[in-house]
């Protein structure tokens, strides 16, 4: 009995494997059609190799489930049906792992499953995309062009896409994504992220671990960090509203805003900078734009800032102390240098303005230097 529903239906099936298939092959548009579904006793581990969009449920079913559904373009059913006798659907076990494969080639397979509880879920796929929730352990995805759809993963993540957009909820472990094209849009992360496109924005609400963001071209929002932060683009905003770590930037022609963190390292080819409540050093350097910088105590370090067109504004509170020392390339008038604090002088040196003094008893040394614009030291 077992050869002949092998022989009817064209899957590879293990002796527990309960089967059944569509009655006949069905025209949808200029496609035809044909479902295959398929029941395997619960195992710890899945495998899917598909040539389509996957979608697995885990947690959602007492064993394991799936159809696959095959589609295929042909002028006629007679040409469908010899086109599809040509390509298995197998599904194997081996050890704790179930194993589903899908055809390639002219047939493209949708994959559907839903299983009981994963510690690990694996998707490759030639081109398709996936949409993943469930999983109380890892899940490593791979496809060659489509959107993902992550979420409720309680492990490690790892997902790639070769042009796509990717949605992640929540990430019980780390979280590694990338994508050729498309944006990235992360929920929650318990752990450290990584997330990287070639093109388009990325944004994350709350990443427990350190962040590393990197696009060719788009903006990058971080909201909340509970390590670092290092982000890159060649253009668009960086935003990062909170860091417990220090922030890294790297901005080509766009602006920077750091809301919060314990230092701050910043360069933009073209675009202002601005940060706030930074509790350590700051090393912060634009070719065009304004910089302003409010800073915190009392971890502060030597920091730098600098622009080579624009205004600097440096907000600092009673409880901060630093040396200051001040530089303004091409002054053409005293009022480039601007100070709030009379403990802070400011004198012409040739062409350039100097300011140095200390503030608030003195500390960490705070260096400002501008080609072109005005340096503003105000009290916060």
């Amino acid at each position: 009995m077992l050869r002949s529903a092998h022989s009817r239906t064209g899957l590879l099936l293990l002796p527990a494997l309960a089967l059944a298939q569509s009655a006949d092959v069905q025209r949808k548009g200029e496609f035809w059609e044909k479902y295959f579904y398929g029941n395997a006793p619960a195992t710890t581990r899945l495998k899917v190799n598909a040539h389509g969009p996957v979608t697995l449920e885990a947690g959602a079913a007492g064993n394991i489930s799936f159809s696959v559904r095959l589609s295929v373009r042909a002028r006629s059913e007679a040409e469908a049906r010899q086109v599809m006798q040509r390509y298995r659907v197998a599904a194997e076990r081996a050890g704790d792992t179930t194993v589903i494969t899908a055809p390639a080639g002219p047939v493209v397979s949708t994959v559907t499953i839903k299983t009981p509880r994963l510690l690990l879920a694996e998707i490759s796929t030639f081109d398709g995309s996936v949409e993943a929730t469930g999983v109380d352990g890892g899940l490593n995805v791979d496809t060659g062009g489509g959107e993902l759809r992550i979420d409720r993963i309680r492990g490690n993540c790892k997902v790639s896409t070769g042009g796509g957009d990717i949605h992640v909820g929540s990430i019980g472990g780390a979280l590694r994504c990338s994508t050729g094209a498309g944006k990235i849009n992360v929920g929650s992360v318990k752990g450290e992220a990584v997330m990287e496109t070639r093109g388009g924005d990325i944004s994350a609400n709350e990443i427990k671990g350190s962040v590393r963001a990197q696009t060719g071209g788009g903006g990058i929002h971080i909201v909340r960090s509970g390590g670092g932060v290092t982000a890159g683009t060649t253009g668009g905003p960086i935003i990062v509203d909170h860091a417990a770590g220090v922030v890294i930037t790297r901005n080509m022609a766009g602006p920077v805003q750091v809301g919060a963190a314990s230092g701050v390292q910043c360069e933009s080819g073209s675009g202002g900078i601005r940060v706030t409540n930074v509790a350590g050093p700051l090393r912060v350097s634009t070719s065009l734009g304004n910089i302003m910088a409010a800073l915190l105590g009392p971890r502060l370090a030597d920091s730098f800032l600098a622009t080579s067109n624009g205004d600097i504004t440096v907000l600092i509170p009673s409880n901060v102390g630093v040396n200051i020392r001040a530089r303004n390339d091409m002054a053409d008038t005293m009022r480039r240098i601007f100070t709030e604090f009379n403990s802070v002088t400011v004198r012409r040196q040739g062409r350039q303005l100097v300011a140095e003094g200390q503030v608030n008893g003195g500390g960490p040394i705070l260096q400002l230097s501008a080609t072109a614009g005005t340096i503003f030291i105000r009290k916060q």
